[in-house]
């Protein structure tokens, strides 16, 4: 073994000698975040968005009622017709 590569290895990883950064003048910076209009009218539309029910009660009720009362019914011409325009918007032909 070669005690001179040793010492050479261990020059090269000598931790006392590390260099230390030199400190910038005395001003400091400070990050700075400016929302543009944009963002913060999107930002009031998430609020505004989130603040509204899931289900609108107004549209759901009558239809709720009327299936509870055995009273809903739904014409077969008027389901199979949504059925094929909803296949022909998928790119699909029969």
């Amino acid at each position: 073994m070669r005690i001179e590569a040793y010492t050479q290895v261990q020059q090269l990883y000598n931790t006392k000698n590390t260099n230390k950064a030199k400190q910038t003048s005395g001003t400091s910076f400070k990050d700075q975040l400016q929302i543009s209009s944009v963002g913060k009218d999107i930002q009031a539309a998430k609020q505004a968005v989130n603040s509204a029910p899931d289900v609108r009660e107004e549209i759901t009720a009558p239809i709720k009622a009327s299936i509870q009362n055995g009273t809903y019914e739904v014409s077969g011409e008027s389901f199979a017709d949504k059925m094929i325009e909803k296949y022909n918007q998928q790119g699909l032909s029969f």
